[in-house]
């Protein structure tokens, strides 16, 4: 991937990305990282990626990380590690390898082992020090557990262990988007899975959470960049 706009974005898989030209400055995860051509960044759902400068255009390398494998290293007990790594880090070079790989159109053992070394590599122990506070992380959980019925920040807060005040306050600095916006993002993610299983997006709207189809098309259009409509035809044309 190419560009030269500054964006920001929900992540929506795990996913290794490595800086092939220019120079990034980014915000993610409560902090702000820089890096150039060889910086390998690591992403997860619900990660806030905010671009603050680029330093001429930017090139990217991305890989997409098999749901499944992540699920299964999850399952035993492990957690995302450090999310950026600079060049010449050797915790980076399992990322690297796989980026490598698929850039040489590797055989397909070779990549098979590239990912399971990347996904092994993508996760430690349980016990490493979490990304957000607790009030923060059960506003979060709370978010995805009911980010199909009506939420108010009163409940929201009482449920997360903290004033609503401070809790806005701590989830904007954290996760980078005020709690509406996280959910929006969040529905328009499930909006997206339910017109990639080929429901129209008529019936989309309700289900996850908008008030109507005008809300969702509004949303949709201004996080993806098309119409629910176009995107589920898109998907349908192209057998996916």
């Amino acid at each position: 991937m190419t560009t030269d706009q500054l964006r920001v974005s929900m992540k929506e898989h795990h996913v290794v990305v490595r800086i092939e030209r220019g120079q990034s400055e980014w915000w993610n995860r409560g902090r702000v990282w820089n890096g150039g051509p060889g910086a390998v960044h690591l992403k997860q759902p619900g990660d806030v990626h905010r671009d603050v400068a680029h330093d001429g255009t930017m090139t990217y390398q991305a890989v997409v990380l098999p749901e499944s494998d992540i699920q299964r290293v999850y399952l035993e007990g492990k957690v995302l590690a450090h999310p950026h790594f600079k060049p010449g880090d050797e915790r980076g070079l399992p990322f690297q390898r796989l980026l490598d790989a698929v850039a040489a159109g590797a055989d397909r053992l070779t990549l098979e082992v590239a990912v399971v070394e990347a996904v092994q590599a993508f996760t430690v122990l349980r016990g490493a020090t979490p990304d957000h506070t607790r009030p923060v992380r059960r506003a979060m959980a709370y978010l995805h557990e009911r980010m199909g019925d009506a939420v108010t920040l009163d409940d929201l807060a009482a449920h997360a262990g903290l004033d609503k005040f401070h809790l806005c306050r701590a989830f904007r600095a954290q996760i980078g988007l005020p709690p509406h916006a996280y959910l929006t993002h969040l529905r328009i993610m499930w909006a997206k899975e339910l017109l990639q299983r080929g429901l129209r997006a008529s019936e989309v709207a309700t289900r996850v959470g908008f008030y109507d189809q005008s809300q969702l098309n509004r949303h949709f259009r201004r996080i993806v960049g098309t119409t629910p409509a176009r995107f589920g035809n898109a998907r349908l044309r192209h057998g996916c």
